[in-house]
């Protein structure tokens, strides 16, 4: 038997004295011996303690001392402003000064963490039960039921549901280590544009950008960027802002930033705000949430085509956290979130939905969002106009289109639209659902044919205007077109055998004269110059009317077969003019390209004309011995949309025997 002794973890400095063994970590302070003498009981730091407590003190010295001017030159408008990435501080305890003196000696590090989590429950169960006085700043969403929110309806009085939306003390922001400033330098999320090209982008971005997603607040814009004042700005939310309005800037602009071509310059600025997103210790959800959706914009030949499907599904996870999907008039209601909050994230919730029920079509992927999990307020014009009414004027009209209260209201149609699209793709497009029934296609019919679409007939309407007027228009044409075209060949539930044929024949009428309108519009925008303010969710709209023409080059009919492939070839005329700025055109007019010599194996594509070479862009002209020449688009990316259970999916209609 060992007759070695082995000293205690911890002891009081009296037993240290006396060498005798302490019981401090059984029975605490005072030990047993302490308390038959009547002394003191006092017990000394660990080595271990000591020497934690020494790097922290050192690494807040380093991380609070002001960064030095760098080594390549920066100016002070692109260098590193001190607001923009807050500090953290080394006390756990900076926001809960209730909370510091119950740390002591007789405290180890991980029971005051223990005390510290468990305060955060108390805050928010108070802050649940209006018991809690104090003002919080950061928004949170206690959840619905199932889940531990459904315990405070237990006690919320009057048998009501306790509110869900609630503010909590702003908890200590995430720091970031010189390494990390170091890596961001490196990656340039510092350097700036000159101020002339982070203005002409500013604008491009409220002209192009925002009537269709209208993510960011427009109160911010006086300060979204330095501009002498000293004022903080988000680089993060910039930077994306830049990217998604790169795309309609002029050529000039692009090449007198030292840019060999627009794609160049994306690359560029999708680069920084990506590594901001994911390395710059952002903690506004909100902020996050803006940027990734306007990083969805998003295509390369590299990333297969998936990076808008990706970068959505962070937006919508964002979305579910903060409760923006329970936003309904009740929340809004009694809720202490404000007014221009809740318009905000309105805005955003819709953006998502938005996104997420056109990319499902386009991508044929499945719908992420299930609307019987949600209860938001629908959006209205004012949602998107009330924060620019308080802008100076001088800002107003160097940033904003005048005819924005227009463009406004576009935007509410197609969200009702997209509406109209979720339900028609949960319907009709499921592949494990319960087959439609006759009923159900056409009380969805009737209120296809009651949406009310803008008229055509509005004078003196501004070019952009115009512009999102026939975008909106493409949207509508694609989706009846969606709509129609799984009758083509699997009849509802119910259709009665008398009605089939007359059935047929209308399913078939309606996706033609829709097809038809497509390339109406098409034209419209051609003959009015207004191509250029095309983005990047311009070239899907075209897939279904290109689906259905190629349906009809399969005509039995010799003349029907011409006119399909005529028609199909505008489209492919406009994708070229397209692709210029938009990757994803290219993979769509390879497909195209390959599907029509599928039809007509002797089909040699048509050359590019003077006339139709887009005035920013060099001709690029397609030899007629190669018509993939000039199509950047890989054999992956070709590969991964047809894996895909896409609801246009071309190669399925090739293979259909059935022609009409």
């Amino acid at each position: 038997m060992s007759t070695r002794r082995y000293r205690s973890a911890a002891a009081c400095q009296n037993c240290r004295q006396r060498k005798v063994r302490c019981s401090v970590t059984v029975t605490g302070i005072p030990c047993i011996g302490c308390t038959q003498d009547g002394r003191e009981c006092t017990v000394p730091p660990t080595k271990t303690q000591t020497i934690r407590e020494r790097h922290i003190r050192r690494t807040a010295s380093v991380i609070s001392s002001p960064p030095k001017a760098d080594s390549n030159g920066l100016t002070p408008q692109s260098s590193f402003p001190l607001g923009a990435f807050p500090i953290a501080h080394p006390s756990n305890n900076i926001d809960r000064p209730e909370l510091a003196g119950m740390r002591s000696a007789s405290n180890p590090p991980d029971y005051s963490r223990r005390q510290d989590e468990e305060q955060t429950g108390v805050e928010i169960a108070t802050t649940v039960l209006g018991k809690n006085s104090k003002t919080g700043q950061a928004p949170f969403y206690t959840g619905d039921s199932p889940g531990f929110g459904a315990v405070f309806d237990l006690c919320s009085p009057s048998h009501q549901p306790a509110q869900r939306h609630i503010l909590l003390t702003s908890k200590t922001s995430v720091s970031l280590s010189p390494e990390d400033k170091a890596y961001l330098q490196y990656k340039g999320v510092f350097n700036l544009p000159r101020k002339e090209i982070c203005d002409e982008l500013l604008r491009a971005y409220f002209h192009h950008v925002h009537p269709i997603m209208p993510v960011i607040d427009a109160t911010t814009l006086p300060h979204l960027y330095p501009s002498g004042d000293v004022q903080p700005y988000n680089l993060i939310l910039l930077w994306s802002i830049f990217y998604a309005a790169a795309n309609h800037l002029p050529a000039d602009t692009w090449k007198s930033e030292g840019f060999s071509s627009r794609k160049e310059m994306k690359e560029s600025m999708y680069s920084r705000a990506k590594c901001l997103h994911h390395n710059g210790g952002e903690t506004d959800n909100t902020v996050l949430l803006q940027s990734a959706l306007l990083l969805g914009f998003y295509h390369s030949e590299a990333d297969t085509y998936t990076q808008p499907w990706f970068w959505l599904g962070i937006a919508i996870s964002l979305c579910q956290t903060m409760g923006l999907h329970r936003l309904s008039a009740a929340a809004c209601a009694n809720s202490p979130i404000t007014e221009p909050q809740q318009r905000l994230w309105r805005r955003l919730w819709w953006t998502c939905f938005f996104r997420d029920r056109w990319l499902s079509l386009t991508m044929g992927r499945p719908l992420r969002i299930n609307m019987n999990d949600c209860n938001t307020v629908p959006p209205s014009a004012d949602d998107m106009l009330s924060e620019f009414a308080g802008l100076p004027e001088s800002i107003s009209a160097a940033y904003v289109p005048k005819d924005l209260p227009q463009l406004a209201d576009y935007w509410v149609t197609i969200i009702q639209l997209t509406q109209l699209l979720g339900d028609t793709l949960t319907l009709c497009y499921q592949p494990f659902g319960t087959s439609s029934s006759i009923q159900q296609v056409e009380a969805l019919e009737q209120k296809i044919l009651r949406f009310p679409l803008p008229e055509n007939q509005e004078m003196g309407r501004s070019p952009l205007a115009t512009f999102y007027l026939y975008h909106l228009q493409l949207h509508h044409q694609a989706f009846i077109i969606t709509f129609y075209r799984p009758f083509i060949t699997k009849d509802p539930e119910g259709l009665p055998a008398s009605r089939q044929e007359t059935w047929q024949t209308h399913i078939r009428n309606q996706i033609n004269i829709a097809a038809l309108q497509t390339n109406s519009i098409l034209d419209n925008l051609a003959n009015e110059k207004l191509l250029t303010f095309s983005g990047p969710m311009t070239p899907p709209l075209l897939v279904p009317a290109m689906h259905v023409h190629l349906l009809n080059c399969k005509s039995p009919d010799p003349v029907s077969r011409r006119l399909g492939l005529n028609k199909i070839e505008v489209c492919m005329i406009v994708l070229e003019q397209m692709q210029h700025t938009h990757p994803c055109s290219s993979v769509f007019r390879g497909i195209f390209l390959e599907a029509i010599r599928y039809i007509f194996p002797d089909y040699v594509a048509q050359k590019v004309l003077p006339e139709f070479a887009s005035e920013s862009s060099p001709l690029q002209e397609v030899p007629a011995d190669d018509p993939m020449a000039g199509i950047t688009i890989g054999e992956d990316a070709i590969d991964a949309l047809m894996d895909e259970v896409s609801i246009f999916n071309f190669w399925e209609s090739l293979n259909n025997m059935q022609t009409y």
